[in-house]
C-alpha cells in the first residue's frame, strides 16, 4: 500500500498562539487523507496514526513492537532510564518493582496526603482574592506527589526544590525534545535554566537516597520502597525524577483546567456543588467519597478529554502490519491523543465541554487516552484521577473560583496544554 504522504512540512518547531493554531489543524486535518499518514519532523519521517483503532493497535495489541520514540531520546542524558523512557526486559522489571506503590491499599493511604494538602492551600485563601490558580494547583500537586515520594525531614527539601526547579526542567526539557538537536548547545536563557534545574534536582535527589542509605529504615513512603527493593542510588534517582515530572504536570493542568471549565459553566458549577454537598454532608472528603462524586468524576474526565498531551511517540523494533503499510523496524510512529480526543467520529460535538457525554455513550477502544495505554500506560493514572477528584471536591464544599474580567485564559502547548495565566477570585460559598 501506498502511504499518504501529509502536505507541507510538520510545524513542530515554535510556541506562539498562530503556530499552535497551524499545529492543531494540521494534526486533526490528517485523517482526511487516510488511517495512516507519512509526516516529515523536519528531515525525520513518521507514520501518523488517525483512527482509535490504528492507534489501539500501537499502544496496546502491537505495544511489544514499539518502544519510547525520538521525542524521548533528548530526555534520556537528563532524567535517565525511569519508567518514562527505559524499555523491553528492563523497563518491564522496574515497573513490577514500582507497581506496589500504585496498590490500592497505598492509595487510600495517599488520600489522606492529598486531602491535607488541598486544605492547607485553600485554609490560606482569602475572600475577594485574586489567586493564580495556576501556579497554585502546580504548587498542590509538587506537595502531594513530593510527600508520598520523600517522608523524612530531608526529603522536605527535596520538595521544596521540586517546588523551585520541577517546572522548569519539565517545560525546558520538552522545547529541546520538539527543536533541533543543535538548539540545545546554543547559549539561550531557556539551556541555562534547565541545565541548573536538572543539576538542583540531581543533587538534592542524591543527598535523599545517601541519607537513606545511612539509616536503612521504611518510612512508608515511595523512595523507602524503591530502595528496598533493591534499586541502586541510580535506578532509584531516575524512578524519583520520573514520577516527579509524570506525576505533577498532568494532575497540576488537568486540577487548572478543571476550575476554569467549571467557572466558565454556571450549571455544571451548580451540579457540582449539589453533589459534593449532598455526599459529604458537610465533612471533609475522604477516598471512600470518590466512586460516589459521579458527577464530579465525569467532569474529570471531559476535562483530561479537552487538555491531553498533544503527541506520543513510538518506534517499531519488528516489522508491523498498519493501516495496510508496513512499518519496518526504526520506524517512527505518532499517535496523537489531542487529535483522538477531538474527533467528531469519537465524541459528539467535541469542541463543547460536556461530562455528560460519559453518561449517554463510551467511547471507542482507543479514542480516549489521556494516560497511555498498554503496557506503557501510567502507573499513576488512578493516583492522578483520585487527587483531581478529592482536590475538586475540597474547593468546591468551600469555595467559588470567579474569573477576573478582561484577562482571558489562552492555551500553550508544550508538552501539554498550559493555561497562558489564569487569575481567579476566590469566593465563600454562601
Amino acid at each position: 500500500m501506498a502511504v499518504p504522504v501529509a502536505p507541507g512540512r510538520w510545524p513542530f518547531l515554535g510556541h506562539t498562539p498562530a503556530m499552535l493554531r497551524r499545529r492543531f489543524a494540521f494534526t486533526a486535518g490528517l485523517r482526511a487523507h487516510g488511517e495512516i499518514v507519512k509526516v516529515f519532523l523536519g528531515p525525520l519521517p513518521a507514520y501518523f496514526v488517525t483512527t482509535p483503532e490504528l492507534a489501539h493497535r500501537v499502544l496496546v495489541t502491537e505495544g511489544a513492537s514499539f518502544r519510547k520514540g525520538a521525542m524521548f531520546d533528548k530526555f534520556r542524558p537528563y532524567v535517565g532510564n525511569g519508567l518514562l523512557l527505559s524499555n523491553g526486559d528492563f523497563h518491564l522489571r522496574q515497573r513490577r518493582l514500582v507497581q506496589p506503590a500504585f496498590r490500592h491499599d497505598r492509595i487510600v493511604r495517599y488520600a489522606d496526603t492529598m486531602v491535607k494538602a488541598a486544605r492547607d492551600l485553600t485554609s490560606a485563601w482569602r475572600p475577594g482574592e485574586i489567586r493564580a490558580i495556576d501556579e497554585d494547583m502546580q504548587a498542590l500537586a509538587v506537595t502531594i506527589v513530593g510527600e508520598t515520594l520523600f517522608s523524612t525531614e530531608i526529603g522536605q527539601r527535596a520538595i521544596s526544590e521540586a517546588r523551585r526547579s520541577i517546572f522548569i526542567v519539565i517545560k525546558q526539557g520538552m522545547i529541546r525534545a520538539l527543536s533541533p538537536a543543535f538548539v540545545e548547545k546554543l547559549p539561550l536563557p531557556g539551556n541555562r535554566e534547565f541545565d541548573v534545574a536538572i543539576d538542583r534536582m540531581r543533587a538534592i535527589v542524591l543527598e535523599v537516597i545517601a541519607n537513606w542509605r545511612g539509616q536503612e529504615i521504611d518510612h512508608g513512603d515511595v523512595l523507602s520502597l524503591l530502595l528496598l527493593a533493591g534499586m541502586s542510588d541510580q535506578q532509584a534517582y531516575d524512578e524519583v525524577i520520573t514520577l516527579l515530572t509524570a506525576g505533577i504536570e498532568t494532575t497540576a493542568l488537568a486540577l487548572s483546567w478543571v476550575f476554569h471549565e467549571i467557572a466558565r459553566n454556571p450549571e455544571i458549577e451548580r451540579r457540582i456543588h449539589a453533589e459534593v454537598d449532598k455526599v459529604l454532608g458537610g465533612r471533609p472528603v475522604c477516598f471512600a467519597d470518590v466512586p460516589r462524586l459521579r458527577f464530579t468524576a465525569m467532569v474529570v474526565d471531559e476535562v483530561l478529554r479537552m487538555y491531553p498531551v498533544w503527541i506520543l511517540m513510538r518506534r517499531a523494533t519488528a516489522p508491523v502490519d498498519l493501516g495496510g503499510a508496513r512499518i519496518q523496524p526504526g520506524d517512527e510512529v505518532i499517535v496523537s491523543p489531542h487529535a483522538l480526543h477531538f474527533d467528531p467520529d469519537s465524541f459528539e460535538e467535541p469542541e463543547k465541554f460536556d461530562p455528560d457525554r460519559w453518561a449517554r455513550t463510551e467511547p471507542p477502544r482507543g479514542a480516549f487516552i489521556p494516560f497511555g495505554a498498554g503496557n506503557r500506560q501510567c502507573l499513576g493514572n488512578v493516583f492522578a484521577k483520585t487527587e483531581i477528584i478529592l482536590t475538586l471536591a475540597t474547593v468546591a464544599a468551600r469555595w467559588r473560583l470567579v474569573p477576573v474580567p478582561d484577562q482571558p485564559v489562552r492555551v500553550r502547548f508544550t508538552s501539554a496544554a498550559y493555561p497562558s495565566r489564569m487569575p481567579m477570585t476566590a469566593s465563600r460559598r454562601n
